[in-house]
């Protein structure tokens, strides 16, 4: 009788579980903004013909490719630490350490590179890396406590849609900034006390599971712990401590190895638009600022919009039953990876004669990538829900080496950012990637929860010897 009300629940009204994903979204988009602002400022920061008043730097295409990639030298450290750390601290507390940090850094980046340059700029972007390596995870364990199957593909995409409303705010936003407010130290201003915002918004209404937040409704609840066969009462729960992960069982899994293939070269494609866009659309299709900063967040804005179509798609697919969970990952993992691929192709050939298809082709190549969210990104807790955050945290550590080798690629390759036959390389590369990584996906991937998801605990004489929880609260409280 109690199963049958649980299944009669309507999954579909705005819930906390939903609150949780709008949280995370705003996080996102808050620690993205931070990441990709420098994509728009190193424009105007290298450009001789701004303002009085405003520094403007020497720099050369080496050095603007080292201070482009140094975020991710520190963003590809913390990633498979942060899994763990989730397990043991939470979700909610290191995600919000992180953009304190980041944020912090933020606000202090104008003066900082006053003070030493590109090599300082280099250093601060690096820690900024290694504060915000901690939110894919955190955000992939929120999700695995909160996001039921049958509602899996929407609550992720509603979550990773902050990536891109990250990037469309900041790309969107940024002309209008520099060119009214005080230059480009303003961009870092406004997303620095921005992400400020966030932490409060998010220490007092975010939650690391339906257990840790008090005001859920029982009905809700039960709803989503039923639909994860997780226990209903918190007194049952077993410390995630107490498992022991299984590294080895990953290391061997063939699923997970195309996973991580699949995540590295998604981040070549996507990395190397999101960094190179907008010098790509001032030396090649020969915008100004106000027009470059809009039409760079026309593409992610496309995206945004499109991960709420496509997670919609995917939930249908899976309630009516129209495809497997197998074929859905990968039909939408191919639209966002493949059809991107044929138009990077054809952006090669646009040069600023052809404005309108150029444009049309970038919409296209960043848009549809959204798609792949719903493939490669979501399959994390398709293998393993139990270490749906330290699997996140080992392939996207991988993949952000190609976040750091992309930008330092297009430094080496294009020489001259007026050529667009050296653009022609970079897009054909990025193409490459895309093609070779959903094919692996396609032939390696499997959604079924591995077995090894549900491993056995620590051995019980090691967890006599450490403190039960009561006993670390009854101490805490003296």
């Amino acid at each position: 009788m109690g199963q049958t009300s649980v299944e009669q629940l309507p999954s579909r009204t705005f819930g906390i579980r939903h609150l949780q994903c709008l949280l995370l979204a705003l996080g996102l988009s808050m620690g993205y903004a931070q990441r990709v602002n420098m994509s728009v400022a190193i424009v105007e920061m290298t450009d001789n013909d701004k303002q009085e008043g405003v520094e403007v730097f020497q720099w050369s295409e080496q050095e603007k490719s080292m201070v482009q990639s140094s975020f991710f030298w520190g963003y590809v450290v913390t990633q498979i630490p942060a899994g763990y750390l989730c397990r043991l601290w939470g979700a909610k507390c290191l995600f919000l350490w992180g953009l304190i940090i980041s944020s912090t850094l933020g606000l202090l980046t104008p003066y900082l590179v006053s003070v030493g340059d590109w090599q300082l700029l280099v250093a601060v972007r690096v820690i900024q890396g290694l504060s915000q390596g901690v939110m894919f995870p955190c955000t992939h364990s929120v999700l695995s406590k909160w996001a039921p199957p049958g509602e899996r593909a929407t609550l992720c995409g509603l979550s990773y849609a902050g990536t891109f409303l990250g990037a469309v705010v900041a790309f969107g936003s940024s002309g209008w900034i520099i060119s009214y407010l005080h230059g480009w130290p303003s961009i870092f201003y406004v997303s620095g006390v921005l992400g400020f915002v966030w932490c409060f918004i998010w220490h007092v209404w975010g939650a690391n599971t339906p257990h840790s937040y008090k005001k859920i409704s029982s009905q809700e609840k039960l709803m989503i712990l039923k639909s994860l066969d997780q226990p209903t009462q918190n007194t049952e729960i077993r410390s995630e401590a107490d498992e022991k992960t299984p590294i080895r069982e990953m290391a061997k899994s063939l699923p997970c190895w195309a996973l991580l293939v699949d995540n590295c070269a998604h981040n070549w494609g996507f990395w190397t638009l999101l960094t190179q866009l907008p010098s790509y659309m001032k030396y090649i299709l020969n915008m100004n600022i106000q027009s470059n900063a809009l039409f760079s967040a026309l593409p992610y804005l496309i995206m945004l919009l499109l991960t709420f179509l496509f997670g919609y798609l995917a939930d249908l697919l899976h309630k009516r039953q129209l495809a497997t969970t197998n074929v859905s990952r990968k039909l939408f993992n191919t639209l966002g990876q493949w059809l991107p691929a044929v138009s990077l192709v054809a952006l090669g050939y646009c040069n600023s004669s052809h404005l309108t298809l150029a444009i049309a082709f970038v919409v296209l190549s960043v848009g549809l990538n959204s798609s792949s969210f719903l493939g490669f990104q979501v399959n994390h807790m398709d293998l393993t829900p139990n270490f749906a955050s330290v699997l996140m945290g080992i392939t996207n550590s991988t993949a952000n080496v190609m976040s750091i080798l992309a930008p330092l690629t297009v430094g080496f390759v294009v020489t001259d950012v007026t050529d667009p036959l050296q653009w022609r390389i970079v897009f054909f590369i990025s193409a490459g990637f895309y093609f070779i990584g959903n094919l692996g996906f396609i032939l390696f991937g499997q959604t079924k929860v591995q077995t090894w998801n549900n491993p056995s605990p620590k051995p019980l004489e090691m967890q006599l010897m450490e403190p039960s929880k009561d006993a670390k609260s009854r101490e805490t409280e003296k």
